[in-house]
Parts: C-alpha cells; sequence; structure tokens
C-alpha cells in the first residue's frame, strides 16, 4: 500500500473513531462550516474556503460528509469524502473522483483521489465583523491521478502525482445588501492540473507551476437558503486540449444546521475537445 492511500485511509479512520467516540459537536453558526467542494474541502461547489469543515467550535473536534454529481452535455462527475475539523483550527480531508468521459472513448472512466489539509492562521470570518480582516487559512492538496496510463500520459501529462498550494481568505458582511449578510471569498492557487488533475498535472504547453485566481460570493437568502456564484481559473497546460476557466451558480438549502443539500448551473468550458459542458450540480452534505 503506498503512503499515499495510507494516508488517505488515516484520514477516514479518525474521522470514524472520533465520531464513535462522542467527540465530535455542532455548536456553530450555520453555514460556518461551509459546504464541501469536488475535492473534499470546506467551501464552495469548486473553491475552497478559509471555513474549517464541519460544526466544531475551538475546544471541540468535528468534520462532515459529502457526495456531489455533476452532469454537463458529455461527461459525469461523481465526488464523494469525508473530512475532520480540529478545534476549529485545522483540517483533514479525502475525496474520490469518477470521471465518465465515455463521450471521448467508449467505456473510458477516469479517476483521482485528493488528500487536502488546511490551517486557519489568522482573523475570524464570523465573530469580528468590525475588523477588516478575513479569516485566512492555507492548504495543500496532494492529488493521485488513478488512471494515468490509460489517457493522460498519452495527451502530453508529465506527472500521476502531485500537490497544489493554496491561500484562501473569507469574511462574512453583516446587513451587507440590505438585511442579508454577504460571504465573499478569494482563493489563489500554485497549480498545474489538467482539469483538476483528472488528466494529470503539467504538460507539453506548460510544466511547471503557476498562480491561479479563484473568486466566490453568496448571499444568505434566508436563515436557510444561501445564494451564490463561484469561479476558478485554470491552467491550459496540453497542446492536444485547451482548457478553460469553470463557474457556477449555486442554491445552498439547510433544512437543519446538519445537514445541506446544494443545486447548481455549472460552466466547465471545453474539456477533451468538446466545448459549451455546462449542466446541473447536486451535492448533500453531512456535518457534525
Amino acid at each position: 500500500m503506498t503512503m499515499f492511500r495510507r494516508c488517505c485511509l488515516a484520514v477516514i479512520s479518525l474521522g470514524l473513531l472520533l465520531n464513535s467516540l462522542g467527540a465530535a459537536a455542532a455548536d456553530r453558526l450555520a453555514w460556518t462550516g461551509a459546504v464541501t467542494q469536488v475535492e473534499g474541502s470546506a467551501g464552495g461547489g469548486l473553491v475552497p474556503w478559509a471555513l474549517i469543515s464541519g460544526l466544531e467550535t475551538t475546544d471541540q473536534v468535528g468534520g462532515s460528509a459529502f457526495y456531489s454529481y455533476v452532469h454537463t452535455s458529455d461527461f459525469v462527475l461523481r465526488s464523494g469524502g469525508v473530512s475532520v475539523g480540529l478545534y476549529d483550527r485545522f483540517e483533514l480531508s479525502f475525496a474520490r473522483q469518477r470521471f465518465d468521459a465515455g463521450s471521448v472513448i467508449p467505456g473510458l472512466e477516469l479517476g483521482q483521489d485528493v488528500l487536502g489539509l488546511k490551517l486557519r492562521v489568522a482573523g475570524d470570518a464570523v465573530f469580528a465583523p468590525d475588523r477588516w480582516l478575513p479569516q485566512i487559512a492555507i492548504g495543500v492538496q496532494g492529488k493521485r491521478t488513478l488512471d494515468y496510463d490509460q489517457i493522460p500520459r498519452a495527451v502530453g501529462a508529465r506527472k500521476a502525482e502531485d500537490l497544489e498550494f493554496y491561500v484562501a481568505a473569507t469574511k462574512l458582511y453583516f446587513a451587507a445588501i440590505g438585511s442579508r449578510n454577504l460571504v465573499l471569498n478569494g482563493t489563489l492557487r500554485r497549480t498545474r492540473a489538467n482539469q483538476f488533475g483528472l488528466l494529470g498535472f503539467g504538460g507539453d504547453r506548460h510544466s511547471g507551476y503557476r498562480m491561479m485566481p479563484e473568486v466566490s460570493a453568496a448571499v444568505v437568502v434566508t436563515e436557510n437558503l444561501l445564494l451564490g456564484a463561484e469561479w476558478r481559473m485554470k491552467p491550459s497546460n496540453l497542446g492536444a486540449f485547451t482548457e478553460d476557466s469553470t463557474k457556477d451558480v449555486f442554491l445552498a438549502w439547510n433544512p437543519t444546521k446538519r445537514v445541506t443539500a446544494t443545486m447548481a448551473w455549472v460552466d466547465l468550458g471545453q474539456i477533451a475537445g468538446k466545448p459549451a459542458q455546462r449542466g446541473v450540480y447536486a451535492s448533500i452534505w453531512f456535518g457534525f
């Protein structure tokens, strides 16, 4: 068993153990654990935020689990995973993605494992509304393409495994739009992933790391509804396939603090030579 798989199993086991021992709690405010983005970190659907997963406070342990489904004109992406939040300071996460690319080659499926670490280093997104400093977190995502020798290597990808580093800043502004609260997030990611890593890392066009911006904005429409949008820039490393930025518009509903359902319209741009990959995104999130 590789070291990557050992680390992934450790995250899953730790979350299950803490939950079974009753260490988890749910004392944080609703929405302050965000939901979970497709790579497993607390955030929106596409972008990691500076928030820590789960509903724990500074003296508790919490976490979350999620499953997301994306269906565009020609492709289907499924992603699921778990995360552990430690004292609203440190986050460990694991996600597995499967990508149905049968429209390119019948029966083709690509996949990726993502192991994430995030540390809140400064600020507070919620409890210091009179201060300008947002909550700031640094993170790393270790990614491993599961099917590297099938297509990624053939189209020019240079690596099957890589690390991505990011810094995120998130702030909740009270009564910013009329009487409604506003959440703003900005993330800067150091990456060389092709299609988030599903097509490996680096390529014949560009092989090194580049800094890619990502932004999110959301309005708390009611106590149980969050309406927002995201945009994420991606590098275009492969000569065979042009890669576009991605964006979404989402509506998240939490009937209880521990459960959130999200629906979105998503635009993934061009994928594997097929243009205008737009469609629906659905996700379910459980927090503890």
